[in-house]
């Protein structure tokens, strides 16, 4: 059997059950927590460092091994089939949700390379000058950080560890922070705290009027309370942040040494384990 192949399939097996373990991985605030966006958003993408790790290990496995590897054996395929299938989900999604039309009733940012602020002629309408300039800034601070962009990515992550909750429970708490933390860049850039409640108010009002009670409208009600009442008492400072977290470091060096340890033992142990897979 050609190498690659057998790197697929054991790519899908043992990467896909480590996915899929690590989106069980609870997080480590609570929804009420004033994490940090950066915080929030490495929250998301740090269950994926074992399947990296077990990555790179089959990167230099691959690096060194003879063109005709040893079959892979039925029982391996077998366990490679679930996550294969969450995969397909995955893309199926991912792609399906890049050719959604958009339509809303109030301001987005919109475009996965280029961002461009949308907001709905009704919105503008119902806003005073200074809600209009708040929604707007709102909307720049997503576009200058390509915010759909990491949002595609963040819910496509989220689909590979289908269906664990903490995973989607993570995305939201994400989602959470991401809207204070711009929120107060808008802020940052000059807009009253007032103004941009305002606009918020008014643009869970529109939405109100077409949307039926469900369980994520209410989420979103109460997010909107949470954002009005920061917005409407003063402005509290940042905090400090480090610029690398040290487990984020941690897994950034344990990779090349699982590229290393890969290409010097990885045809034994991938060996041993065909034979016993």
């Amino acid at each position: 059997m050609d190498r690659e192949l057998v790197f697929a399939v054991l790519v899908a097996a043992l990467c896909g059950v480590a996915i899929i373990a690590a989106g069980w991985w609870p997080r480590h605030f609570s929804v009420n927590d004033e994490a940090s966006e950066p915080e929030a958003w490495r929250s998301i993408w740090m269950p994926l460092a074992p399947a990296a790790i077990i990555f790179a290990l089959l990167c230099g496995w691959l690096w060194f091994e003879p063109a005709n590897a040893e079959p892979a054996p039925r029982a391996l395929m077998l366990a490679a089939l679930p996550f294969a299938v969450i995969l397909l989900r995955a893309v199926w999604r991912a792609t399906r949700a890049l050719s959604i039309p958009y339509d809303s009733l109030t301001a987005a940012t919109t475009g996965i390379l280029h961002p461009t602020i949308v907001i709905a002629p009704k919105f503008s309408a119902s806003l005073d000058s200074g809600a209009l300039a708040a929604a707007t800034e709102h909307e720049r601070a997503h576009a200058r950080h390509h915010d759909p962009l990491r949002l595609w990515l963040a819910q496509f992550v989220t689909e590979l560890m289908w269906p664990a909750p903490a995973a989607l429970s993570r995305l939201q708490a994400w989602k959470r922070a991401l809207e204070m933390a711009r929120d107060d860049e808008a802020r940052e850039h000059g807009i009253a705290g007032a103004d941009l409640a305002a606009a918020i108010v008014v643009a869970m009002r529109l939405q109100q009027k077409t949307s039926s009670p469900t369980a994520a409208y209410l989420a979103e009600a109460e997010l909107v309370r949470e954002r009005v009442t920061r917005l409407l008492a003063p402005p509290q400072p940042r905090r400090a942040q480090t610029r690398i977290a040290p487990l984020t470091l941690i897994v950034v060096l344990a990779i090349p040494l699982a590229v290393f340890l890969g290409t010097h033992f990885g045809e034994a142990t991938i060996g041993w384990l065909l034979m016993k897979g």
